[in-house]
């Protein structure tokens, strides 16, 4: 589902930017839209900058609570994407070159990286790559600080009935990929998911009159 495009004007004084560092610019624009992202219920996943000559491409990514399931909803992303527009343009440090905003989800198909990534996968199927044994396939029952407990999906011919096996903890220690695994029964949250692309928005350097 396509995002509605919103275009905005970022007034600075003169029309002389200086040299930007993309790592350095993203990593003060994250001090700085963090609270934002919070204040709106919402969780700042990353922020990249990358440079086009005399332009920055500012791509923001947000998330829900990890005590939350499901998607972030389009009403969201469209009230956390003006806010955080407002937060750049009224930032009284930004003296680098204009920019569009984009702002998208991280999609139900993100890697699963990080523990509060598997908080937020809870109850969910998903496969996990693990060390010293084949790929696991299961449910997420509970999320600790040091791993994950599982009940696993047996393997079974097909046209049968799944079958589940023991409960099992994997270590994140031990994990080198784990993903969700896309399921019928939550077909319509996927697809929200997937089709989820970021938002534009279009600044470019204004005159004052």
């Amino acid at each position: 589902m396509a995002k509605p495009d919103r275009s905005k004007s970022a007034r600075r004084s003169g029309n002389v930017h200086s040299i930007v560092d993309p790592v350095a610019e993203a990593q003060r624009l994250t001090a700085l839209l963090a609270p934002v992202v919070s204040a709106a219920g919402l969780y700042l996943e990353d922020v990249s900058v990358q440079m086009a000559g005399a332009h920055r491409t500012v791509s923001v990514v947000v998330d829900l609570p990890e005590t939350e399931t499901g998607g972030v909803g389009l009403d969201a992303i469209a009230a956390v994407s003006k806010s955080l527009s407002d937060a750049m343009d009224a930032d009284p440090d930004d003296d680098a070159p204009p920019y569009t905003l984009e702002i998208s989800s991280p999609g139900a198909t993100r890697p699963l990286t990080e523990p509060r990534h598997w908080r937020r996968a809870l109850g969910r199927m998903v496969k996990v790559n693990a060390v010293g044994r084949e790929n696991l396939v299961g449910r997420i029952l509970a999320v600790d600080d040091d791993g994950v407990q599982l009940l696993p999906e047996l393997p079974v011919k097909k046209g049968m009935k799944a079958k589940q096996g023991e409960p099992e903890k994997v270590l994140f220690s031990a994990i080198r990929r784990g993903v969700v695994e896309i399921e019928f029964a939550r077909l319509e949250e996927a697809e929200l998911d997937l089709e989820f692309e970021p938002t534009g928005g279009d600044a470019v350097d204004g005159e004052e009159s």
